[in-house]
Parts: C-alpha cells; structure tokens; sequence
C-alpha cells in the first residue's frame, strides 16, 4: 500500500484544482452554453467533493470513496428540499448558491454521480499505475 501521506497530499492538490476550476467555471465570464456551464459547474463541485472525502480517507478504496461521494452529494441534493428561514437567507449567498445550491435536480444528482465515476475511475487506475 502506497504512503498515506503521499495520497493525501496528491487528492489534496487535485480537490484545490477541481475547486479553482469550479470557481473560474461559474464565477468567470466565459460565456458557456447554459448546459456545460450548469451541470459542467456541478460536476467539479463532485469532483472536488470525491478528492476531499479521498483526502480524509487516504486509504479507502477508490470504490469506498466513490460510495461515501455517492451519498454526500445526493445527501446535498436533497438538502435543498429543506426550507428554514436561515437556510434559505443563506442560499441567497454566494456560498450559500456554490456550496448548497438553490433548487432541488434530479439531473443534478445524474451530473454528480457521472463526474464521481469517472473521477473514481481514473483514481483507480492512477493507484495501479503507482503501486
């Protein structure tokens, strides 16, 4: 098994970069098509979602992670059915939209499993490549 340190400083790095990526994704003018500037948006923030859970996890299996993403973003998506006043006065913020987003999507839960798969995927075949 690899240096847990090591893994963790590589899913550490990749998070940073899926999360910059994001950022600049949604926040820069890049004048996207709504549909890969909506659900391209959404599938960094599983990607970066996947590397952080990897990151607290360094020994999990690409498999286990992909699980635990699985259901923190479809635990996210769901979230938003909640409405409290607080809730809701958050959304509005910036990090409220970035971090929990608005509006309940079934497609949301699709984007983020897609771009969890392949991250975990391509994870795998990185830690085969490298043991």
């Amino acid at each position: 098994m690899s240096n847990p340190n090591h893994r963790r400083l590589n899913t550490f790095t990749l998070m940073l970069a899926a999360t910059l990526t994001g950022l600049v994704w949604r926040l820069a003018p890049l004048h996207l098509p709504y549909f890969f500037f909506k659900y391209g948006g959404s599938a960094l923030w599983a990607v970066a979602l996947y590397f952080l859970i990897a990151t607290i996890a360094p020994r999990a299996t690409s498999n286990r992670v992909a699980l635990y993403a699985f259901a923190a973003s479809a635990a996210v998506e769901f979230f938003r059915l909640v409405h409290t006043p607080a809730f809701d006065v958050f959304r509005e913020t910036l990090a409220g939209k970035l971090l929990l987003g608005r509006f309940f999507s079934l497609k949301n839960i699709a984007a983020y499993w897609l771009a969890i798969t392949i991250a975990a995927s391509l994870d795998a075949l990185s830690r085969k490549s490298t043991a």
